[in-house]
């Protein structure tokens, strides 16, 4: 294997921000609101990109990137297939991560906690207001199946298209959102000398403690 020199001299000098006890919010939720505030301020792409892990029966790992749709007082939303591959390993094992990195606040921030599927009645009242080719896509890909090919896909698109031509566009029972309650939240802030900052909180006999982690 070829050595590529340049890749292990790739780095970078974090020293915009600070983060201090003092100033952590007592609620990570809170926090995150806060955070999160910034983050759109900070005009970044797709503020909402967040990467989610999960494993299955055997505990093999899978990672890919989600969107976050809502933060609520007890955790975190997304959408998905449910017969996806992330749907199945979250309905039988429903431990998951989730990770932010806000790159232009030299930011991550990290989840740790148990998914569940919402109600259907706020899977119905999200789906409602997607775009009408994304509402069609959700009903025309067997999410993270085998497939013979791009054709598939297009002539399937269209056979969907035309059964609900004129038609309000239900939402497939299949599809729907999971909701992520956090057990930990770690917030992690770049500083020079990679002595970066690290604030975990964590729960215990419901009630969120704070403890700062050597970076």
């Amino acid at each position: 294997m070829a050595d590529h020199p340049s890749i292990s001299g790739i780095r970078k000098v974090y020293h915009k921000f600070q983060l201090n006890e003092a100033d952590a919010l007592p609620d990570p939720i809170r926090q995150f609101e806060k955070w999160w505030n910034d983050a759109l301020a900070s005009n970044p792409d797709e503020v909402n990109a967040m990467t989610i892990a999960t494993c299955d029966k055997q505990g093999n790992p899978s990672a890919r990137t989600v969107l976050l749709k809502a933060i609520h007082d007890d955790g975190f939303v997304f959408y998905t297939n449910y017969e996806s591959r992330k749907g199945k390993e979250l309905i039988a094992n429903p431990s998951v991560a989730l990770l932010f990195f806000w790159r232009e606040l030299e930011r991550q921030v990290r989840v740790e906690g148990r998914a569940s599927k919402i109600s259907p009645e706020e899977s119905d009242a999200y789906f409602i207001t997607r775009p009408v080719e994304s509402r069609l896509g959700a009903w025309t890909s067997p999410q993270s199946q085998v497939i013979p090919g791009r054709d598939f896909l297009e002539n399937r698109e269209k056979e969907i298209e035309s059964k609900f031509s004129g038609k309000e566009i239900p939402r497939p029972d299949f599809w729907g959102g999971f909701i992520v309650v956090p057990k930990r939240i770690e917030f992690w802030q770049g500083r020079p000398g990679r002595l970066h900052d690290r604030l975990l909180y964590s729960k215990e006999d419901g009630l969120w403690k704070i403890e700062r982690l050597a970076p």
